[in-house]
């Protein structure tokens, strides 16, 4: 008789709120972006448990997050390697502007991308994998954690700390 799953019903975006040792015992669940960008979906974790996630709708499950389960398991959750193309500048025929050149005509084709200062990563794509060879861009197929940007309109979608304070203009 197989068990029922264990339902995860709550968010705590990168374990916030939570003992690090608490985080660092969780078991974990490795998932790729397109599962994370879900709110409902079905996984096992490290544990063999079977999982059932239900999180409100628009919720974006980021690498580091921590699902809490209604038996109040904790379940830390892995960027899972996938399928990408890692970009990076051509150092003999190019500058580091091309990357941000690249990044705003990616951007503007709505493509999810994850941008770091030395490279770009967007999901496989043969026809923006050319246009950005013809941007004179290195384009290698990787295995690799994807982590694109949340977009403007995104709940959450710059939270991270940066190691600096803010102040008021």
């Amino acid at each position: 008789m197989t068990s029922a799953p264990l339902i995860a019903n709550k968010l705590m975006p990168q374990g916030r709120g939570l003992a690090a040792a608490l985080v660092k015992r969780a078991a974990t669940v490795a998932l790729d972006w397109d599962v994370r960008q879900k709110s409902r979906f079905d996984a096992t974790d490290s544990l063999d448990r079977a999982l059932g996630v239900f999180l409100p709708r628009g919720t974006v499950v980021r690498g580091g997050d921590v699902l809490v389960a209604e038996d109040g398991s904790l379940i830390r959750v892995i960027a899972a390697p996938q399928a990408v193309l890692r970009i990076t500048q051509c150092a003999q025929h190019g500058t580091a502007f091309d990357l941000t050149r690249a990044a705003y005509h990616l951007g503007n084709r709505h493509v999810p991308i994850e941008l770091a200062s030395d490279h770009l990563k967007i999901e496989p794509d043969h026809v923006l994998a050319e246009l950005l060879r013809s941007m004179h861009l290195i384009v290698n197929p990787a295995e690799e954690a994807f982590e694109p940007e949340g977009g403007a309109y995104a709940a959450g979608a710059h939270d991270h700390a940066h190691g600096h304070h803010h102040h008021d203009h």
